[in-house]
């Protein structure tokens, strides 16, 4: 290939249908022509020796030499355009744009009411949209642009992807106050082993797994526990729990946010559970750019506030470095 010939659009048409997987998905996210998108990919083809995209099924999939390119093309590209960009202003009462948060329902109790709050008094222009987070496709979704920021527990991260560390999220026992099997425990105490074992319980699991930390945690001192319902979302674990026998493991912050509104009291667990250590995620191409910066500063801010130990360390962290 002699790269002083080639066509850098080309490298453009490359990354988007990298994105989509789609030569029809493809074009109309740049603006041309289905067939302007074959001939560039046919074009590139040539250039490159390669093939680059083949067909499976209703979707186009990188080759073994694509997938070595992708993500270094989407950057190398990113950080053309930030180069070449004029610097922009951004002033939030005028600014105007939807901004897509990938997270459990957690950040429906935790973040959305007061950032809610925040945009309508700061940018009301600015539309905040919480989706539902996929565990096995929230790189995919940054990647692809569905989602501007993911929330979610400390991950290993391919490298086009920067993060920030926001709250740890300790666990704790929840049951109905009226449980009959709590009787004599104070809120707060120690759940005993045995009955926690003993109890089955509701289980958080967006993927329907039937083990998780707690089960980790149990193998540690030689129990196990009995999970007899899974749901996807938190607030269905509250439901269940404050309607039957069930008991369940949930965030403090949470059980302390609407534990009063399902009638819950809440225990520490019998057996150490390290808490988990949350994190914002958003890919490299958004962290210059202002409406980014400022709606993702907008939602660490709200969210330091469920762990000011680790805000603190952070405040001290940049004030020696």
């Amino acid at each position: 290939m002699n790269f002083a010939t080639l066509d850098l659009n080309l490298l453009r048409v490359l990354d988007a249908l990298f994105r989509e997987g789609s030569t029809v998905r493809a074009g109309a996210r740049l603006g041309i022509s289905q067939s302007a998108v074959s001939n560039a990919l046919n074009r590139l083809r040539h250039a490159l020796d390669d093939d680059l995209l083949i067909r499976h099924g209703n979707r186009l999939v990188p080759t073994a030499y694509a997938e070595t390119i992708r993500h270094d093309l989407a950057e190398q590209l990113d950080g053309l355009a930030q180069l070449l960009q004029a610097p922009a202003t951004f002033d939030p009462a005028t600014a105007e744009g939807n901004f897509k948060i990938a997270a459990s329902d957690f950040f429906a109790e935790m973040l959305i009411p007061a950032l809610a709050d925040l945009l309508h008094g700061k940018a009301p222009g600015i539309r905040a949209q919480l989706v539902d987070l996929v565990p096995q496709n929230y790189i995919e979704s940054l990647d692809r642009s569905s989602a501007d920021l993911v929330l979610i527990p400390d991950a290993p991260l391919p490298k086009f992807v920067s993060r920030q560390d926001l709250f740890r999220s300790p666990f704790v026992a929840i049951a109905r106050q009226d449980n009959p099997h709590i009787e004599g425990l104070n809120q707060g105490d120690v759940f005993p082993l045995d009955l926690f074992c003993r109890l089955p319980h509701v289980l958080f699991s967006p993927e329907g797994n039937t083990k998780a930390m707690g089960d980790a945690a149990l193998a540690k001192v030689g129990r196990t526990r009995t999970v007899a319902i899974t749901v996807p979302v938190f607030s269905g674990v509250c439901r269940a729990v404050s309607e039957s026998d069930l008991i369940a493991l949930i965030p403090r912050q949470l059980v302390e946010r609407l534990g009063d509104h399902y009638g819950l009291s809440w225990f520490e667990p019998p057996m150490p559970i390290d808490p988990p250590l949350i994190i914002g995620a958003w890919h490299r191409r958004d962290e210059r750019t202002p409406q980014h910066r400022w709606l993702r500063n907008a939602v660490f801010s709200i969210l330091a506030k469920l762990d000011p130990d680790l805000a603190r360390a952070q405040r001290d962290g940049m004030k020696m470095s």
